[in-house]
């Protein structure tokens, strides 16, 4: 006797298997390109900064370890509102989320903050080069810690605002927090030098 009821699972289980057959496939396509995409914007950026990929990677690592120490993107600081992996304030997010035409509701979302801190370290290592500062890891760390304008401001001995001052402080060890503003800039700088050394 032929079995319609049979016959009419194994028709779906075959259709099933290939649904998830052609799922899996397209879920490791995405992976692939992401990454390659990932790996082509690190090599750019890093002939762009005047170093070797594995060097910005090894930078971009320590930054990572600095800002949200376990590399979460979720980590949160409710003081000053930075958000994600790499701690970017929600006002640089949704600037760089309108540049990089991602929706601003989508910008937490792992890839959408990798593809936002790519666009500043950008940024700033071209600000830097424009400067004529040198591209090394203290400079990356200190133009996305203080913003390239506020590290350019460091580093040509230009006049402290209140706010930079204050940005300084907060980025400083305690111990070292309170020493009088017109050592303030040397003992910041010497702080993070010794730190990306």
């Amino acid at each position: 006797m032929y079995n319609t009821e049979h016959d009419h699972n194994n028709t779906f289980l075959s259709k099933l298997s290939a649904i998830r057959f052609a799922h899996r496939l397209y879920v490791i396509i995405a992976v692939f390109l992401l990454t390659t995409a990932a790996s082509q914007a690190n090599a750019h950026l890093a002939k762009t900064a005047g170093m070797s990929p594995s060097t910005l990677k090894k930078i971009v690592k320590k930054v990572v370890k600095i800002e949200s120490t376990t590399g979460s993107y979720h980590a949160r600081n409710r003081k000053s509102g930075a958000y994600g992996r790499y701690q970017i304030m929600p006002k640089t997010a949704r600037a760089y989320a309108k540049k990089l035409h991602i929706p601003y509701s989508k910008w937490k979302r792992p890839r959408n903050q990798d593809r936002i801190f790519e666009a500043i370290m950008a940024d700033n290592i071209r600000s830097l080069k424009r400067n004529g500062l040198k591209v090394n890891a203290f400079s990356i760390y200190g133009t996305h810690q203080q913003g390239a304008g506020g590290f350019n401001a460091i580093m040509k001995k230009k006049k402290l605002s209140k706010n930079l001052e204050r940005n300084l402080r907060h980025n400083l060890p305690k111990r070292l927090s309170r020493v009088p503003r017109s050592r303030l800039k040397l003992a910041w700088v010497n702080y993070w030098k010794r730190k990306f050394a």
